[in-house]
């Protein structure tokens, strides 16, 4: 079997990867740039390639474009420490078969190297050409391994057709996935139009999703055109849907199988074409069995569906999201960005934001008009926050300030020698796996003990242990650990 290709100007993380799949019994080829890969192409092939980014001369996206220009079949994944939206659309558009966000995971990435390898040797390989761009902050730019799974499903479904229902909470930007989805999609030049069915009245929403023939009830003074007619040719994007009527829910059933329709007052079918995105922030499962939403088109609309996450499960993001809405802002206004202190900051990455992401904008819109000065302080901050800073405040200065030691606590060379007297004991009474247990032992006492310190908080607690974010996470599974409140 050919081996796999390594490009990255890392040498650390060109050896992680080699001592990983050597592990794996993949053979491996290293290069630290672009240039030495052509010239490698031209007497050889590898059996897949992984490579950076952001690499000096010429970059990882351009490698991959000429890669998959001249050798189609070879699958490429992309790895990039900017985990954001445009980073990894740019990698599927080119044709990358996925995408791997730094720092990963070894385990995870030795498990998506094999994948690759398996569809290329089984011909399965089929180059993913899609891509969106959305510059709305709510989408741009994540560090959080959650949005980085719904970036990668953005870019697949993009030049798809297949019906897409986007789950979440309020707030979380599930109509700007909708328009990513259609404005880099097939359907990029059709309309997109988008209605949020709990928004228009009982009585009206008939006519404005299929439209009326003239005098079909009192006012109707001429025909008019539906939502699904404008749609034609486009994307229509259908937000609170498990608020839909039921009555109606019959009729946008027949819309979904056939593509046609009869406007309120009409005897004449009307034949769209149109890809639906729906969302709700419901769950439609238990509104089934409850009655009020249709089984039949529950399972029409669940083709794919994607789950947004709320902004308390991605923490890691407030900070890039405050700072890119405090500019958008400053620029509307017209007046200088502001900046959040360290402490305020902090405080912002505490607050659960049951409002989402919109929330935390509106935030930063009432801090660029409200606060005095240039620098956000904690007693600038909205009310809300406010009130949480007064409930909160003797926790968190409990968690945050450094563990004194006292007479009572043992020193560092008291538990080493008491680890070394367990140790001995263990392997007097011929133990086996002593290096094991004890080694398992102590990771989950020092991790359970960082996320008790961090409230449950795990991207925190990794950082104060001083491992990556994938790693902890991997410990937490190995270690059966729960982690409370993530």
């Amino acid at each position: 079997m050919k081996p796999v290709w390594i490009v990255d100007d890392d040498q650390a993380i060109r050896w992680v990867l080699e001592k990983a799949l050597l592990r794996a019994n993949i053979e491996t080829v290293s290069f630290s740039n672009a240039q030495d890969v052509h010239a490698a192409f031209e007497t050889d092939s590898p059996a897949a390639l992984v490579t950076d980014i952001r690499m000096p001369g010429q970059d990882g996206l351009a490698l991959l474009g000429q890669i998959k220009q001249n050798h189609p079949d070879v699958p490429v994944i992309v790895m990039t420490a900017y985990g954001d939206l445009q980073s990894t659309v740019a990698a599927f558009q080119d044709g990358a078969f996925d995408f791997l966000a730094k720092p990963f995971d070894v385990n995870d990435a030795v498990s998506l190297i094999e994948r690759a390898l398996q569809e290329s040797k089984s011909g399965a390989l089929a180059s993913v050409q899609s891509g969106l761009a959305a510059e709305q902050a709510m989408l741009t730019q994540s560090a959080s391994p959650a949005m980085q799974e719904v970036f990668r499903a953005i870019g697949k479904l993009a030049q798809s057709n297949v019906t897409v229902l986007i789950t979440g909470e309020s707030g979380t930007g599930k109509e700007l996935v909708a328009k990513a989805l259609h404005q880099h999609g097939m359907r990029a030049n059709g309309p997109f139009i988008a209605l949020n069915t709990a928004a228009i009245p009982r009585d009206l929403l008939e006519a404005e999703l299929f439209g009326h023939e003239r005098g079909a009830f009192t006012g109707a003074s001429s025909n008019r055109r539906g939502r699904f007619e404008e749609a034609s040719g486009g994307t229509l994007f259908l937000d609170e849907i498990g608020d839909m009527p039921l009555e109606l829910q019959t009729r946008l059933l027949r819309v979904l199988s056939d593509g046609t329709f009869y406007r309120v007052g009409g005897s004449q079918p009307v034949k769209v074409d149109v890809r639906i995105v729906a969302a709700t922030h419901q769950p439609l499962e238990q509104r089934v069995r409850q009655g009020q939403f249709r089984e039949d088109l529950f399972h029409r609309l669940n083709v794919i569906r994607l789950r947004l996450p709320p902004l308390r499960e991605r923490a890691e993001d407030i900070g890039a999201l405050a700072r890119h809405f405090l500019a958008l802002c400053a620029k509307t206004i017209g007046v200088p960005v502001k900046h959040l202190s360290p402490q305020a900051m902090a405080r912002l990455q505490q607050f659960e934001f049951p409002g989402n992401v919109r929330q935390l904008e509106n935030f930063c819109h009432w801090l660029t008009v409200m606060a005095p000065g240039q620098t956000i302080n904690v007693s600038d901050l909205p009310p809300e926050l406010s009130g949480f800073e007064r409930d909160s405040a003797a926790p968190i200065a409990a968690s945050t300030e450094p563990i004194q030691a006292s007479a009572a606590a043992p020193s560092v060379r008291d538990w080493t020698e008491l680890l070394s007297q367990e140790a001995a004991q263990r392997l007097a009474n011929a133990e086996p796996q002593v290096w094991s247990l004890l080694t398992k032992a102590f990771e989950r006492a020092v991790i359970d003990a960082a996320l008790r310190t961090c409230r449950g908080r795990r991207v925190e607690a990794a950082s104060r242990l001083g491992m990556g974010r994938n790693t902890i996470t991997r410990k937490l599974r190995e270690l059966d650990i729960d982690s409370p409140g993530m």
